[in-house]
Parts: C-alpha cells; structure tokens; sequence
C-alpha cells in the first residue's frame, strides 16, 4: 500500500473486550526523542504513570520538525521505557511553521500510521497532547479513520496562540471536533471555556509528579558539596533558555538578594542574552548556567538548593514546581496559570502576585525569612501523586468510547 492510500479503507480490527487494556494511539510532537530527549518528559511520564495502571497501553506517533539543512534526522522509530515510538518527520520551513505545521504535521503523521496500520496495528482511541498543531491534525486523523480523538491542552495552545488568526480558527474547529478535551489546570479550562468548548466536554486533570525519583536527599550538606556549592543561599531556576521561562527576572533579581547564587538549567538561544545580563548586571560570580540536565538527575540540584524560582510568563501547570517540592525545596513561584493551584499552602512556598525582578527579590526574602520544614513541603507534595490523574484519564476515555458505542 502507498503511504497516500486512504487510511480510512484499511480494516479495523474488533474493540477489546472490557476487561481488556485499552488501546492508545498517544499523539504529539511534545515527546522525547533521540535528539531531544529532555523534550516533551512531562507528557511521557503522564503516559508512562497511566500505562503503568495496566488498563490502558499505547504506541506513540512523535512526529518531529524537520527541514534541509536544518533539521536533524533521527531513527525512525525508537523504544522508551518499553513503549513503541513512531518519529516521522514533518516539514517545518523556518518564518512558516506556525502556518504550515497542521497540514505538514497531518501528512506526515498520516503516512506513517498508514504503514502502521498495514502492519496489523490498531487502536481505539486518539490520545492527543496540544492544540495546536498536534489537536488539530489529530481531529483530522480521528475523523478519516472514524476514531475518537481526546485532546489534552497545556498552556500556551490556550493563552497565546488563540491570538492569532489561522491558528484559532483552526484551534476552535478542534474543540468542536474533539470527543473531549482534558485541561492540566482550571485556568486552563476557563480558557477552553472563553474559546466556546461546551463545559461538559472539558475535564481538568492536573500533572503528578514521580514521588519515588524526586526525594529529598539524604544529606543536604553532602548534595550540596557534590555540586560544589558552598555556604550561602542557593536558588534554582528550571527550563529551556526562552524569553517566556523569565530566567532573566531571576538573575536581574540578584543585586537585590547580596550573597545568594543562582543556578539555571536548561539549554536554549537565550543562554548568550542571559550571560551577557550576568555580566552587565555585575553578578556573573554568582550565576551559573549549568546546561540541559537528564530528568533523573533534577532531584540532586533541586535537593541541594534553598528555593526554586518560577518566573515564567505562561505556563498551563509547571512540572517543575512538583518536582521541586517533592524533593523538600520550596518554591517562588509567578502568577501563571496553574500555579496557585499548585501552591496552596505556605509549606509549598509562595506565588507572586507579579512577575518582575523586584516580586522576585522580595518573594525569595519572604520565603526565606522564614522557610517551611523540608519534610513539611515533602508531605505537601505528596498529595500529588499520579493515581488520581491516571485513574481520572481512563474514566475520561472510557466515556467517549462509550458514547461512540451507544451513537
């Protein structure tokens, strides 16, 4: 069969009985691949978390940017944590994704599910993670083979690209043809709300965090030596180098906080900006940018440090914050969406009432005037384990597939 053939003609196989375990097609381009693999973690631990339930399992379609001369080529095909993930590439033309990736990204994801499928694969329910692109031609995927499509929306799918005109008329047409939408916090669903998705088909399910890979350590002297860090306050700052993470809020904080240092992890084109900041600012002695770090390594550095700081722009709900919290760190954390839900209590930290470098000095002195028992912010994050949201996904699917049953 040609990678053009119709997908929709291909035989489907018969639903699983139901005690049996649920078949996913997990769709997005946030997903971990060979040459990123710190991309996307937070939507593959969601799904390692649900399939680790044993009632569901899934393939993974991952496709990734690509165009000549720019793009990396990776396999094909890779295995991660024992699940099957599928990485086609789809065209990018750099000034033009934001146009272009709907169509480039279905085409692409078309092509290899069709090999898929000719293969004896099937599914019976597309597991979508963000609108735009990835919500869009997945609506279109789900309509072409007649499946349905649950959408998961993560942050700025909701609060920035709606701003533009092609991108929110094609995210509006998704919410309409998606069976349901998930939103990872309830600001998040007030915004699907403000877009027009009918209330009944959005559910907020919040992100976990893994309480057995982010412990507190067991001895912060010997963490914090094993970094090379010394006396004096240590803050972190978590995420790729952009604008919109507000690393530089952080670091032009510094001058306000005299002897506190400063780690930053994450890679990305802002590192030169940021270093240059450092420099003017007259803190680079006291700023280290440490690179892109493997996710199992963050409980060493969030373990050492006396705070994360949290000065995104945007965020739908920040793994970060968890992940920090369940290795005993509090945190200062912007007012973005997601984050006051996250931080409810004083034993987690602090959210700011504005993101500037002065709302970061003075949050970081507040909390550390008087910073919350270790084991306290470690009990806190404990109520956020993953069984909820996992058991919360499955009720989710389980309905749409009924409904589809019954219609």
């Amino acid at each position: 069969m040609s990678a053009a053939q119709d997908i929709s003609t291909l035989p489907a196989r018969p639903a699983p009985r139901a005690e049996s375990p649920l078949r996913l097609l997990t769709f997005s381009t946030l997903y971990p691949s060979p040459g990123r693999p710190n991309h996307g973690v937070f939507v593959e631990n969601r799904l390692l978390h649900l399939v680790g339930g044993g009632e569901a399992r899934s393939t993974v379609l991952a496709p990734v940017p690509w165009f000549p001369f720019r793009g990396r080529k990776g396999p094909a095909e890779a295995e991660r944590h024992g699940l099957r993930v599928h990485h086609p590439r789809f065209l990018a033309p750099p000034g033009l994704g934001m146009l272009t990736a709907p169509t480039s990204l279905y085409l692409a994801a078309r092509s290899a599910l069709a090999r898929m499928m000719e293969s004896g694969f099937d599914f019976d329910l597309l597991d979508a993670h963000y609108l735009y692109p990835d919500g869009v031609a997945a609506v279109w995927l789900g309509q072409e083979l007649g499946k349905p499509v649950v959408i998961t929306a993560r942050g700025s799918d909701v609060s920035q690209l709606p701003g533009y005109r092609l991108p929110r008329q094609a995210i509006l047409r998704a919410i309409r043809g998606a069976d349901a939408l998930i939103a990872v916090s309830a600001g998040l669903r007030d915004g699907l709300l403000a877009l027009g998705a009918p209330p009944e088909k959005v559910t907020v399910l919040r992100n976990g965090v893994d309480l057995n890979t982010f412990v507190p350590p067991v001895s912060r002297p010997a963490a914090r030596a094993a970094l090379g860090l010394g006396e004096g306050p240590v803050l972190v700052s978590v995420g790729h180098l952009i604008e919109r993470k507000g690393h530089h809020h952080v670091i032009a904080a510094l001058p306000m906080l005299p002897g506190h240092r400063l780690l930053i992890l994450g890679e990305g084109p802002e590192r030169g900006a940021l270093v240059a900041l450092a420099r003017r600012l007259g803190v680079e002695d006291r700023v280290r940018l440490v690179g892109a770090q493997p996710h199992a390594s963050l409980p060493g550095w969030y373990g050492a440090a006396d705070a994360m700081v949290l000065a995104s722009s945007r965020e739908g709900w920040a793994n970060v914050l968890l992940e920090s919290m369940a290795c005993g760190t509090p945190v200062v954390a912007s007012p973005a969406w997601g984050s006051r839900e996250a931080v409810r209590s004083p034993a987690a930290g602090l959210v700011m009432e504005r993101t500037t470098p002065e709302a970061v000095a003075a949050g970081v002195r507040r909390l550390l005037a008087s910073p919350p028992e270790r084991a306290a912010t470690r009990a806190y994050a404990e109520g956020f384990g993953w069984e909820e949201t996992s058991a919360g996904q499955m009720a989710v699917f389980r309905r749409v597939l009924a409904a589809r049953a019954g219609a």
